[in-house]
Formats: C-alpha cells, sequence, structure tokens
C-alpha cells in the first residue's frame, strides 16, 4: 500500500466519522447549551486516530469496515471528552486546541466539564443502545472500553501525570503513565476491532494488545517531540507547553536524539508484535508508519 491509498483510506473513513458524531450528540434530549458544547469539540476535527486503528483492524481481518464505525464513534467521543477535560484551567490550562479557543474559553469551565461528562455518559449509553451488535458483543466491548477509559487506564494515567509533575520521574515511570493515559484508549480501538471481527484467539488478541501499546507509547514520544520541534500551524496548538509545565517527558530525560531513538524502538516493538498476527498487516503497518513520520 502507497502512502496516497493509506491517505485516501483515511480521508474517506475520517469524513464518516466526522458525518456520524454530530448526528448522533444531535439526537440526544439535552440543554440546548450542553449539546452546543459537546458539538464544539467533537467538530473541532483532529486525526481520528482511534477510529482509523479499529476500522484499520477490521479491513485487516477483510471485515466491512461499516461493521465499526459506530463503536469508532464511541471511542472518539470518549477521547475528545478526555481532551476537553485535559484543557481545563485545573489540568493542563491550554487556550488552543485543534487551531481553535478550547471549550472552556467558549463555553466556561463549569460546561465544559459537564460537555466531557456528557460525552462520556452518552457514549455507553449509546453503544448499549445499538441493535446491529449482539448484546454479549455489546456487553464485551464496554468491558473493554469502560476499563482502557477508566480508574486503572486513561483516568488513573492522567492522575499519575498530574503526580509527576515538577518531579524528575524514570524513563519506566513516564512509559508507565504514558502505556496508560494514551495506549490503553489506543490498545482498545484495535482491540475492538478484533471484537467486532470476531476474533477470539488468545494469542492473536494479545499480540494485537502489545502492538496497540506501543503504537501508543511511539504516538506519545513523538508528541513530546512534536512539542519541541513541531510547526505551531501544523500542530494547532502552542509548542513548548510542556516545559512551561515542567512536565517529564521523553526529550528532556533522554534528550531530543535519545527521544528519537525512543520513539524507533517503540515503533519497531509494534512492528514486531503486528506480523506475530494471522491479520493482512498492510494498513495498520502503513499507520504506524505514519505515526513514526508525522507532522503534526
Amino acid at each position: 500500500m502507497t502512502h496516497d491509498t493509506l491517505f485516501s483510506f483515511i480521508a474517506k473513513q475520517k469524513e464518516e466519522i466526522d458525518k456520524r458524531l454530530p448526528f448522533i450528540v444531535e439526537s440526544i434530549q439535552a440543554p440546548s447549551l450542553l449539546k452546543e458544547a459537546m458539538l464544539y469539540s467533537l467538530k473541532a476535527g483532529g486525526k481520528r486516530l482511534r477510529p482509523m486503528l479499529l476500522l484499520a483492524t477490521l479491513e485487516g481481518y477483510k471485515k466491512p469496515i461499516s461493521v465499526g464505525y459506530e463503536v469508532a464513534s464511541v471511542i472518539e467521543m470518549i477521547h475528545t471528552y478526555s481532551l476537553i477535560h485535559d484543557d481545563l484551567p485545573s489540568m493542563d490550562n491550554d487556550d488552543l486546541r485543534r487551531g481553535k479557543p478550547t471549550n472552556h474559553k467558549v463555553f466556561g469551565d463549569a460546561v465544559a466539564t459537564l460537555a466531557g461528562d456528557g460525552l462520556l455518559t452518552y457514549s455507553f449509553q449509546y453503544l448499549s443502545s445499538l441493535d446491529s451488535i449482539p448484546n454479549e458483543i455489546k456487553i464485551e466491548l464496554i468491558h473493554f472500553i469502560s476499563k482502557a477509559a477508566g480508574p486503572s487506564g486513561m483516568v488513573g494515567g492522567q492522575v499519575e501525570d498530574i503526580l509527576g509533575e515538577k518531579k524528575a520521574l524514570s524513563v519506566e515511570e513516564l512509559e508507565e503513565i504514558h502505556h496508560r493515559k494514551t495506549g490503553d484508549l489506543l490498545a482498545v480501538s484495535v482491540e475492538s476491532g478484533a471484537i467486532l471481527a470476531g476474533i477470539n484467539n488468545e494469542s492473536e488478541r494479545s499480540s494485537l494488545h502489545l502492538f496497540a501499546k506501543h503504537l501508543g507509547l511511539a504516538f506519545q514520544i513523538k508528541d513530546d517531540i512534536l512539542d519541541i520541534e513541531g510547526d505551531e500551524q501544523l500542530l494547532g496548538k502552542p509548542v513548548g507547553s510542556d516545559l512551561e509545565n515542567d512536565k517529564s517527558t521523553y526529550p528532556k530525560l533522554l534528550g531530543i536524539e535519545g527521544a528519537k531513538e525512543k520513539l524507533s524502538f517503540h515503533i519497531e516493538k509494534a512492528k514486531k508484535y503486528l506480523y506475530e498476527t494471522t491479520m493482512d498487516h498492510t494498513l495498520l503497518l502503513e499507520l504506524t508508519n505514519y505515526i513514526h513520520t508525522r507532522t503534526k
């Protein structure tokens, strides 16, 4: 597969997800201000990487991609909630997200917080109500996605990240934070694709999980590098915020060249576990290379 084919896949599937997300929220019976705030962040765009990983996994197992659109949208809603909360003054205190004022800058802290709460809770209500997925599959998806997003996953990683501010963390401690804060939701995107594809083999699922966990670390390391070397216009947010907030990052601990070596290490590890699976690796391999070389 060429990059052109990959970007064609991303553009087509991103358009589908971008179309579905507002439709899901617009149908909610809720105060119009709350819906407006939820839609504001959903419509701000983004890479939609987690949906892409889920859909690419389905493609790799030769299953119809359309089977995954609803669950991919659910995971993106959860990711968007986490960004709204991350940007709050009590967290990272960011003014820009995806080139636009952050949610709390437009709607205020209280409504932004509740918009995040709304996206998180409604995502599971919506998933549980889908008639297109058998109940036993829905229960499995809800179990894994809530675990990845919750206190033993992303939320726990966010707390560890806060506790690690202004501290000299080891590389191992930093990796544990990012395994949970970033890696778990990326991993469950791939695993959700496998669940929808009917893949129950324990070894296969383990390899996919490890592939996505290493990819999650690679993604975070690349983010840390772009926070130093990136273009603000391309990123849609200010660079240098990690240094400003005195956060432990891979470049801070390892130097910029050391961080790039660590990035390559995790990319190669991800590929190793991907090659252990029985799927057609092509699309996920291209997505892995894209994460390695991305500029935004």
